[in-house]
């Protein structure tokens, strides 16, 4: 069954791929862009269509084998339908779900958009529910990978939309804070800045203890939106020479 619908998924992406989208797309990864080049409301028309004929056959049990076979072999939209379908049964999620997803860091996740559309459509829900606790994302935090650790607060972006507070927030983060992957830093400070526009002094004081070791683009995403004279004051402070 796996196997035949690993097919069905490739044949559709080669038959609905699309050069010019590859190319409009490649300026955002550096590595390329390993991916068909579907039109997104052809992807989710069909995503939608699979969802429903398959509701009797499929389980989340089976939704993740799928899931394990296209992050392992399939190019972005391959993996962004295993994403899909586990959503699609988000109301059987476990704790054991959380830790089998997460596996999916070490066989097949490699790149920041796989990882952004897993944190919001699937791995929030995890947290939103109460599935998980945050002490669990954050064991995320030691992770070998920097897509992995980079979940951790991109996840947490979402829960913006739950009324997330810094004092739940920051603790998960914070042994982040001297990561030095751009990405893991990207994410830090996308979720710092949407924190600072509920919670201005708590997130000033944050970044201000953190400033000078942090990475520079935590510091320059979470002052985005701050007025370019206020911004100056999480410069970087020079040290005098002794």
């Amino acid at each position: 069954m796996i196997e035949q619908k690993q097919k069905e998924i490739r044949d559709f992406c080669i038959k609905n791929s699309d050069p010019a989208i590859v190319k409009k797309y490649s300026r955002y990864f550096k590595n390329g862009f390993d991916g068909y080049g579907i039109d997104t409301k052809v992807f989710e028309k069909q995503r939608d269509l699979w969802i429903k004929a398959w509701k009797n056959e499929m389980t989340l049990e089976k939704y993740l084998n799928l899931g394990d076979e296209l992050m392992r072999t399939g190019k972005l939209e391959e993996k962004s339908f295993a994403i899909v379908f586990v959503k699609s049964e988000r109301e059987n999620y476990t704790p054991e779900t959380f830790d089998r997803i997460g596996n999916w860091f070490s066989i097949g996740i490699t790149n920041w958009a796989t990882t952004d559309v897993l944190c919001m459509l699937v791995l929030s829900s995890f947290l939103i529910n109460k599935v998980i606790t945050f002490e669990k994302l954050k064991e995320w935090n030691d992770s070998d990978s920097e897509w992995k650790r980079r979940a951790v607060p991109v996840t947490l972006v979402e829960l913006l939309k739950e009324g997330l507070e810094p004092k739940i927030a920051l603790p998960v983060i914070e042994p982040l804070m001297l990561d030095d992957s751009e990405y893991v830093q990207k994410g830090i400070g996308t979720l710092l800045r949407g924190l600072w526009k509920n919670w201005p002094s708590e997130i000033e004081n944050f970044l201000l203890k953190w400033k000078d070791q942090c990475g520079r683009l935590i510091v320059r995403y979470a002052t985005e939106k701050m007025d370019k004279e206020y911004r100056k004051k999480f410069r970087v402070t020079k040290k005098e020479k002794v």
